[in-house]
């Protein structure tokens, strides 16, 4: 009986359902007869998205023609993204509350209640989370799939799934493009994923930031004036010529509006014309109007040939009329998979009619959210969803899927030829060796990161200036305290209290460089994700890039401390001064850059570093010698960055054998007899003269250089030494930074 009435239900809208599966046929026929344009070649018909919505006549510009030779259009092949079974789980902790705990810790001999049973895959303290629950379907170029659903039912777990952003020994099921197992090398290469946030350098013009993804992402063998051509061409393509030059600008830089960061987003990822595009929600905090034109701009480039999958929350009417496909999720199970235009239909076959002039979408996930808090939840509309899809293919309802008819190969090289994919792609003899891993080589990479990072740090000419006034006045607070120090015994104290407070404040002031990764870390691993340049050529980049500040600073140091404190050994040991002073900041900059790819949050470093150089400077051998170090203690010592620093300048202000520094009744003057008459002094060094057999005169010489760097403990390396090990210490936390960097910027869910 019921099986009549339902077959009753979906019998009426058969007409319509049939009408709308030949249009799509249709269309789907014509696609493939026919080759769609590519980016370039659409925007040499089509003005930017503000010339549709405003009449604005902003001046369209020529593509780029990648092959300036073909005169012939290569014929364009499908491509379809096909996942199957896609099933994703997590392990989250129980949440144990304090009456539950008790509940279960009974009175004196009365009968407990059981304890819940884990779930599967889980424990006790555990529970097993699934968020894809067999999901499945298809998308093909030239079409925008969109993911609705409410907040936590898996759309962005979704996109995240098949832009291979979850670890495949975590991810069950399939995703082939084409009919061929997508490998992730290949994935990193022909496509591109936009995430929620807009992370963008603040200082950088609209126009640069796409120019400087252009010169990343598109090959050297393409001039520099076909670069800015295309960048030009995908400005007004973004109708973003109003905003070309205007920085991009966060809370204390006004800059372009929301919807323009938006679309400069989505630009530095489509520069290279990728055949596949996952966007995470680019339509959030949007107002209706940017949201529009944000998926106009989509749909513009799905016509160019490339695959649009995309999570939206809650489109608007004149948004749905952009869509093609659409998966509707209530945790993490697909409730509705197919095209707009069935919707009506298909929750008129499930019993809930959508009322005139209501907007389709609003109403499907209204029910849902009903569903949801229903006992039941959504498990009918999902087994209802599973049937009336095997229904529709039973009954030859849907169109099949075009079969591409060529294999994943064939249809790359297709793209290649029509000018998508121009990020260095060749014709090759598998699909992973016709595009390259990266499109230029390192040295190039280098070259344009440390260009964009001086660029977008000249613009923020407050941080350097700060950096420098705290140099200047700690130089010049250090300078006018100990002014012209002699070589007495109490200026040899003076003199390596100085050298010490000057090492370790070449450290402390190298705590700047800590929130400098951290501000461009999700910057980073979004370039990085998708292979716009090597993870060496950044570290090699932002180390040169640091190099000159520090110069300037440890020169300046030098200067204002040097001569006015009265240290020795000329212009020569000024040089070495500076040298080991630069090498004290690079260790330290270093050592803090470090610190920055470990550890996530700017406080929790600040902390850190702090406490750090507090230890390296109580082991630095100042404080305590190192043969009064104890032994569990001594190998601190030798890690210690302001060890070999502080031991280099002593000997360069103490090597001079010929100098020296304590004379005769001098030696008196660090003791309790320091207050005694200089005749009774001469006396005490006359009976010691004769008790020692060695003739004792006020102007003996009593202590030299070499005795004081003794007593320090200054005798395992030379100053050479010493200034090599602290610069090699720089290097080897730029390494270890380059391995934080491999192994933390995975960008991946486990």
């Amino acid at each position: 009986m019921s099986n009549t009435i339902w077959s009753e239900n979906i019998s009426s809208p058969i007409d319509s359902a049939r009408f709308s599966d030949q249009t799509q046929a249709f269309e789907t026929t014509r696609a493939v007869s026919f080759p769609s344009p590519t980016l370039g070649q659409l925007l040499k018909s089509v003005g930017d998205v503000s010339k549709e919505e405003s009449g604005d006549e902003t001046p369209i510009h020529h593509a780029l023609d990648v092959d300036e030779t073909s005169l012939i259009e290569p014929r364009a092949l499908p491509f379809t993204l096909s996942f199957s079974n896609l099933t994703y789980s997590v392990k989250v902790r129980r949440k144990m509350s304090v009456s539950r705990s008790l509940s279960s810790n009974n009175r004196l001999g009365t009968a407990s209640s059981p304890l819940p049973e884990p779930s599967p895959g889980g424990n006790a303290t555990t529970r097993t989370k699934t968020l894809l629950n067999d999901i499945s379907g298809e998308a093909r170029d030239g079409e925008i799939m969109a993911v609705l659903g409410a907040s936590g039912s898996g759309k962005s777990t979704l996109i995240d799934a098949l832009a291979n952003r979850i670890s495949r020994g975590s991810l069950k099921g399939s995703i082939t493009l084409n009919g061929e197992q997508l490998e992730s090398k290949l994935l990193k290469v022909i496509s591109a994923y936009v995430m929620q946030d807009d992370l963008l350098y603040p200082m950088l013009t609209v126009e640069e930031t796409l120019m400087f993804s252009a010169e990343f992402r598109l090959p050297p063998s393409l001039s520099k004036s076909k670069k800015k051509s295309r960048v030009e061409a995908l400005i007004d393509q973004l109708g973003l010529r109003n905003a070309a030059k205007t920085i991009i600008g966060d809370e204390g830089h006004r800059g372009v509006s929301g919807g323009e960061r938006r679309r400069v987003s989505i630009g530095i990822d489509i520069i290279h014309d990728p055949i596949l595009l996952f966007l995470d929600e680019p339509t959030s905090g949007l107002d209706s109007t940017s949201a529009f034109m944000v998926v106009k701009v989509l749909q513009r480039i799905a016509q160019s040939g490339s695959i649009v999958l995309m999570s939206i929350h809650q489109p608007s009417y004149r948004i749905i009329g952009l869509l093609d496909r659409m998966i509707f999720l209530s945790r993490g199970q697909t409730v509705y998979s197919g095209s707009p235009a069935n919707i009506p239909t298909y929750f008129a076959d499930f019993g809930h009619p959508i009322p005139e002039n209501e907007n389709r979408t609003e109403f499907a996930l209204d029910l849902i959210r009903e569903l949801e808090q229903s006992p039941g939840g959504t498990r009918r509309l999902v087994e209802f969803n599973t049937s009336w899809q095997k229904m529709r293919r039973s009954r030859r309802f849907d169109v099949a899927s075009p079969s591409p008819g060529s294999t994943l190969k064939e249809a790359i090289s297709a793209s290649i030829s029509r000018g998508k994919l121009v990020s260095g792609a060749t014709n090759g003899s598998s699909p992973t060796s016709m595009v390259p891993t990266y499109a230029n080589p390192f040295w190039v990479e280098m070259a344009v990161l440390a260009k964009r990072s001086f660029i977008n740090s000249s613009r923020l000419p407050e941080l350097m200036a700060m950096r420098f006034g705290t140099v200047m006045v700690t130089g010049f607070i250090l300078a006018t305290v100990f002014w012209h120090l002699d070589s007495s015994p109490r200026g040899i104290i003076e003199r390596l209290g100085f050298l010490t407070f000057a090492m370790s404040t070449t450290y402390y002031t190298c705590a700047d460089a800590l929130p400098v990764f951290l501000q461009e870390r999700y910057i980073f691993m979004r370039e990085t994700a998708y292979n716009a340049y090597r993870r060496l050529s950044y570290c090699l980049s932002h180390a040169l890039v640091s190099l000159p500040a520090l110069v300037f600073l440890s020169f300046s140091f030098a200067m204002i401390t040097f001569w006015p404190v009265g240290l020795a050994g000329g212009f020569s040991g000024f040089v070495f001064y500076f040298f080991t002073i630069l090498a004290s900041f690079w260790a330290g900059n270093s050592f803090v850059t470090f610190l920055s790819g470990v550890i996530p949050h700017v406080m929790l470093g600040y902390t850190i570093v702090v406490a750090i150089l507090a230890y390296f400077l109580l082991f630095s051998g100042f404080f305590i010698n190192r043969d009064r170090i104890p032994k569990y203690w001594i190998w601190f010592h030798y890690l210690s960055l302001v060890k070999y620093p502080y031991e280099a300048v002593l000997q360069n202000e103490f090597q001079d054998p010929a100098k020296c520094f304590v004379r005769g009744i001098q030696m008196f003057d660090n003791s309790p007899l320091a207050s005694v008459p200089d005749a009774i002094k001469e006396k005490l060094l006359a009976s010691m003269s004769s008790s020692l057999g060695v003739n004792i005169t006020s102007s003996t010489c009593v202590t030299t250089g070499s005795d004081l760097l003794k007593q320090q403990g200054v005798t395992q390396l030379s100053k050479w030494g010493c200034l090599w090990v602290t610069a090699a210490w720089g290097f080897f936390f730029r390494i270890l930074f380059y391995f934080a960097l491999l192994l933390g910027s995975k960008n991946k869910r486990n």
